[in-house]
């Protein structure tokens, strides 16, 4: 392909351009550039387009949406999150109305995610047959304010999910840390789920190998467990139970 014609993400044009990323999106938002919607909330770029329509030579890109117009001074809404477009390697989400951008997980991460999501899901279909367990991407509707993604929940039987975004409480929510969500989910997302109600908050450090187990009692997160080797076991989850080096391990080389 002609470089000319090259079609080039939101960071390739922010770099491109010495521009920030979020420059771009407002870009996009005001339809102040031109661009190509290949999915849901997936945009291109063609620099030379982007660049003329900068300077004024060519009339503003029409899209299928009109996106909201975002100042830092506005709390934003679902609504607003929802018109944000999508960027390959960063996921997002609303918390107390500002936008929370952070890189996607890497490939370890998934692979806890997945075993522990099999997990549960293997002793939920003994221990509540209707329950089910989610993975993220999943949007969680906490307030009008705070969309959040975790990375696993389980909503019992008897509350199902039921809209788009779920604005159901799973009774258990996991989180997996990574680098760089580590604080948020230790501080922020934890003092949101303990503010929603949610019952069970478990916080899975890949790093240190370590499960933490936290209980809603009172309106306050009280530590049940904190297993960082032999079996994970939980007195609210009678009978379910796994080894916690295997959940962490990684593959032989």
């Amino acid at each position: 392909m002609n470089s000319d014609n090259k079609l080039i993400t939101a960071q390739e044009l922010a770099d491109s351009l010495s521009l920030s990323v979020d420059t771009i999106w407002r870009y996009t938002r005001e339809k102040r550039i031109p661009f190509v919607e290949i999915g849901n909330r997936q945009y291109r770029y063609n620099k030379r387009d982007a660049l003329n329509a900068l300077s004024g030579e060519i009339p503003p890109a029409r899209t299928k949406e009109d996106f909201a117009t975002y100042r830092n001074t506005k709390k934003l809404t679902y609504e607003d999150y929802a018109k944000i477009p999508e960027e390959p390697g960063y996921q997002y989400e609303l918390i107390d109305g500002n936008l929370i951008r952070d890189p996607s997980p890497c490939f370890h991460h998934q692979r806890i995610s997945r075993r522990l999501q099999r997990l549960l899901e293997d002793y939920f279909k003994e221990a509540d047959p209707k329950g089910e367990v989610f993975n993220a991407p999943l949007d969680l509707a906490l307030s009008k304010y705070t969309v959040v993604q975790p990375d696993l929940l389980y909503f019992p039987g008897n509350r199902p999910p039921q809209h788009n975004p779920i604005d159901t409480l799973p009774s258990l929510v996991a989180e997996i840390l990574s680098p760089s969500t580590s604080r948020k989910d230790r501080v922020t997302k934890l003092n949101h789920f303990r503010m929603a109600g949610i019952l069970h908050y478990w916080i899975v450090d890949p790093e240190d190998g370590i499960i933490e187990a936290y209980e809603l009692r009172n309106g306050l997160y009280m530590s049940i467990s904190r297993t960082h080797e032999g079996t994970f076991s939980h007195p609210s989850f009678p009978g379910l139970s796994f080894d916690v080096e295997t959940l962490f391990a990684k593959p032989s080389r």
